[in-house]
Order: C-alpha cells, then structure tokens, then sequence
C-alpha cells in the first residue's frame, strides 16, 4: 500500500489546530478561543500557527480594536484540501488493516 500521509499535519498540534478549525461554523476564530479549546500555551499556537501560515494552510489576520490585538484565524481552501485529504489517507490505511 503506497499512500502518502502530510508529516507536517501529523504532529499533534498542528492536527488539533486544523481539526478545530474544520470543524467550526464560524470562518474565522479568534487566537484566544482556539487556545482555551485545545489547552494550549499561546507561545505553542503562536509557533504552530505560524507554521500552518507559512505553507498555507491557515490565515492569520491580526487587527487593533480598542487598543488590544485581536487575532482571528481561518483555514485557507488549501489548507481545507490538504486536512480532508489527510483524513482520507488516514481512513485508508485503517481499513486496510482490517
């Protein structure tokens, strides 16, 4: 069996923060909500989420509002695709061990 599995979407982190995000109603989250949802550090997000950023995964839009940054984040159409087709290699490889 020859499939093909995103390393960089198999680290933990990275796989919850797109999980979450594939799954929410609302296009975009902000920083905080993901954060408290996943009981992550904002140290660890802000690295993760930058590294999702970098390859295209996820947008990250940062804005002032009453003086405090608020950080909203979305997964791109890209980063969609490449999580689906993730979770479908994943499926694959798990009835073929059946």
């Amino acid at each position: 069996m020859d499939i093909n599995i995103d390393k960089f979407i198999h680290e933990r982190a990275r796989m919850l923060i797109l999980t979450y995000l594939a799954s929410r109603d609302e296009v975009k989250v902000s920083f905080n909500e993901i954060k408290s949802a996943l009981d992550m550090t904002g140290g660890n997000l802000s690295v993760q989420l930058r590294n999702l950023e970098d390859i295209g995964y996820v947008k990250i839009d940062k804005r002032i509002k009453n003086r405090r940054t608020v950080t909203k984040v979305s997964l791109t159409p890209k980063g969609y695709d490449e999580f689906m087709l993730y979770l479908d290699n994943m499926e694959r490889i798990i009835k073929s061990i059946k």
